[in-house]
């Protein structure tokens, strides 16, 4: 079985500009299965969330700290204006 004379890509016969590769090279074949294999790891690594596609180990932001802590202090006593009633 020698094909090597198959081109490894052929042009759509829908009349557009596009082309497909040719299952009658072996080198044709051959992208067929590694970009079907490429499909389901990626595939597969999205679905567990692994190599590129796994979240950060750590956040890339956070707030910045805030330095001045605010406590609650109640309001002093203000004195009473009211007279006194010593004569």
């Amino acid at each position: 079985m020698n094909n090597d004379d198959e081109p490894v890509f052929k042009k759509s016969a829908w009349g557009t500009n596009r082309y497909y590769y040719n299952p009658n090279n072996p080198i044709g074949l051959f992208l067929i299965f590694a970009s079907v294999a490429l499909v389901i790891v990626m595939m597969v690594m999205m679905e567990n969330r692994a190599g590129p596609f796994a979240p950060p180990s750590t956040p890339t932001w956070s707030p910045p700290a805030y330095d001045e802590s605010w406590t609650f202090s109640p309001r002093p006593q203000q004195p009473s204006s009211a007279p006194s009633a010593q004569p």
